[in-house]
């Protein structure tokens, strides 16, 4: 794996070196600008890492702004949710926090002075006639028979729409540009509409809504934006950009120098859907438990699930920005997480499908203490107690009756170490009537203990975990895997919920070493052997924690993830 530390060159950061060496801006401004319509997901993630990371790297600022301009479909849910995202990222932007709401104003009157200079009119044809006139790819547009409009016509239809007179639809304000265009966003894009709705932050002062497409490319203007670096969908919609602001530049409404639009290829992730639509789906049809499911590819999905802000910053350095669309295989962003959580999650021990281990020759009642160290490649992190006693929970799958070739675990007759104790003998188990195995037995070497005098003698090559039952902590521990069973959901024809995992969430009640009762929500552990966990942040409570996978201990996928 790269060092994420080393930066490499890439196209963006290659025009921000030509642009500084030319003198063309002082310092660079980026921003991160989601709409707070949803919850941020991993795509978001490679953004919102580019751009406040090329701010960070260039000495300048990244804003974090709400595009807020559909009062349809926003809410203050999700601005909070965004903000707490970005902050567990690892991200600030000080006193860059801004809404397009904010600016309502001046686009109003940005809009004004285009109506007055010739460059928008006022169109009251339905949208079905709007659609019909538009064109298609090989064929050119049709003028709107209200295009030619006077400006003064148009100003006073403009301030009536914003008096409220009238309904939804009725009119709608377009760029007048050129409507026989081989690029169809530049045939008289609309650029306001009226919307009899009540906005998250501007409540009921307006009616009419700026489009998406006109607030942005003010919105980067009047904050004096360097790179508004954004996704390849956005490439068509480059041509309007720049014309826009160039015609505002003339009228002197914004500054120059003014922004450059830059295109980068999105994540596309296998294993996963990041189309909101697709989410909202799985939400509302109850395919997963929420926003903040932890099969889920949103952020705080993510977060539940014990994935890392490091993890992710590794990612998207690992995965680079390019022009060009590519798929990127889950595992390289497991192996991310993987990776950050190896160097620093402290190892616990935990028995998730637990069978009693009974020591017959272990005195009644008696107690003594292991050591194990917290972390094996980090010794200044020291060691921890473990309580030992003669009855104790192992692996279920730690003993066989009859072994197979090459297995070094129990069994009768057989030695096997318990992992920082005593060297064991199986003698044999017990079974329920219906041949369900319900406790093992053994005899332990009381001279074996790991650490000690004479411990050596014994050459075994099983080695098994355990924990003593009279002091284990039981707990609900949940088993994620990929929501998705196939690598690409829903291609071609199929349905894309056909294809979740139905092993995607496995709920079970395990064993865990004593420690562990006293976890903190969001506190992250290796379960030797199992994986890499966290206190669940949500269903956690004081001294009774409840446990996520976040990833296996290596790439498990392949005929299904253990």
């Amino acid at each position: 794996m790269a060092d994420p530390e080393i930066k490499v060159s890439n196209f963006i950061r290659n025009i921000i070196d030509a642009d500084l060496a030319a003198g063309k801006y002082v310092a660079i401004r980026t921003r991160f600008p989601p709409e707070p319509n949803g919850y941020l997901h991993f795509g978001h993630a490679k953004s919102i890492c580019l751009n406040f990371g090329l701010a960070q790297d260039y000495s300048g600022a990244c804003h974090l702004r709400f595009d807020d301009t559909n009062p349809e479909k926003e809410e203050q849910e999700y601005v909070d949710s965004i903000i707490d995202a970005v902050k567990w990222l690892g991200w600030s932007w000080g006193d860059n926090q801004f809404f397009a709401s904010n600016y309502f104003p001046w686009m109003y009157e940005f809009a004004e002075k285009l109506i007055e200079a010739g460059h928008a009119y006022v169109d009251s044809q339905s949208a079905e006639e709007m659609r019909a006139h538009r064109g298609t790819l090989t064929e050119a547009g049709k003028n709107s028979p209200f295009r030619e409009r006077t400006p003064a016509e148009n100003l006073d239809l403009f301030h009536r729409m914003k008096a409220g007179e009238f309904p939804d639809g009725a009119h709608i304000l377009r760029a007048k540009i050129d409507m026989a265009s081989g690029n169809i966003n530049l045939r008289d894009p609309a650029i306001y509409r009226i919307r009899h709705a009540e906005h998250h932050n501007t409540g009921n002062t307006w009616c009419v809504y700026p489009m998406y497409t006109f607030a942005h490319p003010i919105e980067d203007a009047l904050e004096n934006i360097t790179h508004s670096i954004c996704t390849l969908e956005f490439e068509d919609q480059r041509p309007f950009y720049d014309w826009l602001l160039q015609r505002l530049a003339e009228l002197g409404c914004v500054n120059t120098p003014l922004p450059q639009q830059i295109e980068f290829a999105r994540l596309n992730l296998s294993y996963v859907v990041l189309s909101k639509r697709k989410l909202i789906q799985l939400v509302e049809g109850k395919h997963v438990d929420g926003w903040d499911d932890p099969r889920l590819p949103t952020l705080v999905g993510a977060r539940r699930r014990g994935f890392t802000p490091e993890g992710f910053r590794r990612f998207a350095e690992m995965i680079g920005v390019t022009k060009s669309d590519a798929w990127i295989d889950m595992s390289v962003l497991e192996g991310c997480m993987r990776d950050h959580l190896n160097e620093t999650a402290p190892r616990r021990i935990a028995v998730l499908d637990p069978v009693k281990l009974v020591i017959d020759n272990y005195p009644a009642g008696q107690e003594e203490e292991c050591f194990a160290p917290n972390h094996p490649q980090k010794p200044e992190w020291g060691k921890r107690p473990i309580p030992f006693s003669g009855e104790l929970w192992i692996e279920r799958e730690d003993f066989v009756e009859t072994p197979p070739k090459g297995y070094f675990r129990l069994f009768p007759g057989n030695k096997v170490r318990l992992r920082y104790g005593f060297v064991i003998e199986c003698t044999g188990c017990d079974k329920d009537a219906d041949g369900n195995i319900v406790a093992v037995h053994c005899n332990y070497f009381a001279d074996s203990k790991s650490g000690t005098p004479g411990a050596d003698t014994y050459k075994v090559k099983g080695n098994i975990h355990w924990v003593s039952a009279r002091h284990a902590y039981a707990a609900e521990v949940r088993l994620y895997d990929r929501l998705f069973a196939v690598e690409a959901p829903g291609a071609g024809d199929r349905d894309f919920l056909a294809d979740i995992n139905p092993h995607s969430k496995i709920v079970i009640t395990a064993q865990l070493e004593a420690a562990l009762k006293d976890a903190a929500p969001e506190e992250r552990f290796q379960f030797e052997r199992h994986g890499y966990f966290v206190a669940d942040r949500v269903d956690s409570q004081p001294g009774a924690p409840m446990f996520n996978r976040a990833v296996t201990l290596k790439d498990s996928w392949g005929g299904g993830a253990k």
